[in-house]
C-alpha cells in the first residue's frame, strides 16, 4: 500500500454544513480544531477547508446544489435541512477528556451523554469519553484512553 500524503491521514472525514464558515470558526473554538486551509470563493462561500486536531483532519463543506457533473452533491445536507437527522458520527481522542467537556458545553455544544468511563477489561482497553452535538446537530463522540490493551 502507497503511503498517504504528507500530512494527511490515511483516513479523513468530510462534514457538511448550512453555514460552512461559522461551522468551522466554531468547530476550532469549541473542539479546539486548528485551521489548516480554506479555499473560499465568493465572500463567505466555502470551496474547500481542512482542519486538523492532532494527525487527525477534517474537511468541512457547505451544503451544494447538483453540478452538472457531480449530480451528487444534491444530497450532502446538514443534519439541520434533514430534521436533526444524521448519518454519520465522529470519534477523536483528546488529552483530557473532562476539561475537553466543559470547553464545549460552555461554547454551545449540546452534551448528549455526560462523561463515563468505559471498561471493556484488561484484554481490551479503557476509555473515558462523551457525546456531543454541534451547532447544526452532528453527533461528536470524544474520549480519552485510560488503558491500552493488555496494560495492567
Amino acid at each position: 500500500m502507497k503511503p498517504a500524503p504528507d500530512n494527511f491521514p490515511r483516513l479523513t472525514s468530510g462534514v457538511v454544513y448550512q453555514d460552512a464558515a461559522k461551522a468551522i470558526d466554531w468547530l476550532c473554538e469549541a473542539f479546539g480544531f486548528e485551521l489548516r486551509l480554506k479555499v473560499e470563493g465568493e465572500p463567505g462561500q466555502i470551496l474547500h477547508s481542512e482542519l486538523t486536531y492532532g494527525e487527525g483532519v477534517i474537511m468541512v463543506s457547505p451544503e451544494k446544489h447538483a453540478a452538472p457533473n457531480h449530480p451528487w452533491q444534491a444530497s450532502m445536507r446538514s443534519p439541520k435541512s434533514l430534521d436533526g437527522m444524521y448519518t454519520q458520527s465522529i470519534m477523536m481522542y483528546v488529552d483530557d477528556v473532562d476539561a475537553h467537556c466543559a470547553h464545549a458545553r460552555a461554547k454551545g455544544a449540546v452534551i448528549v451523554q455526560e462523561p463515563s468511563t468505559h471498561d471493556y477489561g484488561d484484554e481490551y482497553w479503557s476509555d473515558r469519553g462523551y457525546g456531543a452535538m454541534d451547532l447544526e446537530g452532528h453527533v461528536w463522540w470524544i474520549s480519552e484512553r485510560l488503558r491500552s490493551s493488555g496494560a495492567k
